[in-house]
């Protein structure tokens, strides 16, 4: 009977590592619910094509290129989580940029490296170079609306991700910082209401940007310290480009700019490197 209730509880635990010890296995569960939520309920089901193509070339890519340098089988987890992202926030006029997308973020994590971590977060990579290459392709701030119940689903999701990767203070940094400028120059400059402000904070592509993308935890700086430092960045950097360049899709671009400085925060900060899977110690 005692080697039963062994055998039992050593299963479960060997399940608990399976299901629970990785963190992406949450990212995939809410992001794809997000996705789900667009398809059903904001009206995104004739995407559902461009979905699955961003999904396979992300994958292909990722399988391809981890055979090359021996990456673990694990790896494609990340390729599909970088492909929810892509279709979470990407659109284009054709089917073969959603394909090159996948291509180049997937991509871009095995040629554009630093001290054996890649520079870029591979979907932030994706888009911009759509962007800047094609000319067809866009992000949609407005794609998601504002209700209060999306605000929700989107805060409770993203607190169970970031608490189990580990980030939330760089989430925290960004949107603190972001919002007390917006602050400053639309309530106590402008003098127009708060409701202006909130409404502006309630758009999905700001919340997925804040809660998911900025917080990748292979791409962000290592040290806690330099993480704030680092988001606070993004966040002065993101309202210059809104405010004085217009760029509507400010964070992105900001993000893109400021992800080469990582390796420098990593070379003067110290601070634990980070792994999807815990390392035994």
């Amino acid at each position: 009977m005692e080697r039963i209730l062994s055998l039992r509880s050593d299963g479960l635990k060997k399940l608990h590592q399976l299901i629970l010890g990785d963190a992406r296995h949450f990212q995939l569960i809410y992001l794809s619910s997000f996705l789900v939520f667009g398809i059903y309920s904001l009206g995104w089901e004739l995407e559902v094509t461009r979905y699955l193509i961003i999904a396979v070339s992300c994958v292909l890519t990722q399988l391809v290129g981890a055979r090359i340098v021996g990456a673990s089988p694990s790896s494609w987890k990340s390729a599909l989580i970088t492909a929810l992202g892509l279709s979470l926030l990407l659109h284009s006029s054709a089917l073969w940029i959603s394909a090159l997308s996948g291509v180049l973020a997937i991509g871009s994590k095995f040629i554009l490296r630093f001290n054996g971590k890649h520079i870029f977060n591979p979907a932030n990579f994706g888009i911009i170079l759509c962007i800047l290459l094609t000319d067809q392709a866009w992000v949609s701030p407005g794609q998601w609306g504002s209700d209060i119940i999306l605000i929700y689903f989107f805060g409770a999701a993203a607190l169970m991700v970031l608490l189990k990767v580990g980030r939330i203070d760089t989430s925290l940094a960004f949107i603190l910082t972001l919002f007390a400028l917006e602050a400053t120059r639309t309530v106590f400059y402008l003098g127009w209401g708060w409701d202006v402000l909130f409404h502006s904070f309630s758009n999905g592509s700001l919340l997925l940007f804040t809660f998911f993308m900025i917080t990748d935890p292979v791409t962000t700086p290592k040290s806690k310290k330099a993480r704030i430092i680092w988001a606070s960045g993004i966040a002065v950097l993101s309202f210059i480009l809104s405010q004085w360049f217009f760029v509507y899709t400010a964070p992105i671009w900001a993000l893109f700019i400021a992800a080469p400085f990582t390796a420098i925060f990593n070379k003067t900060m110290k601070g634990e490197t980070f792994h999807w899977i815990p390392t035994s110690k």
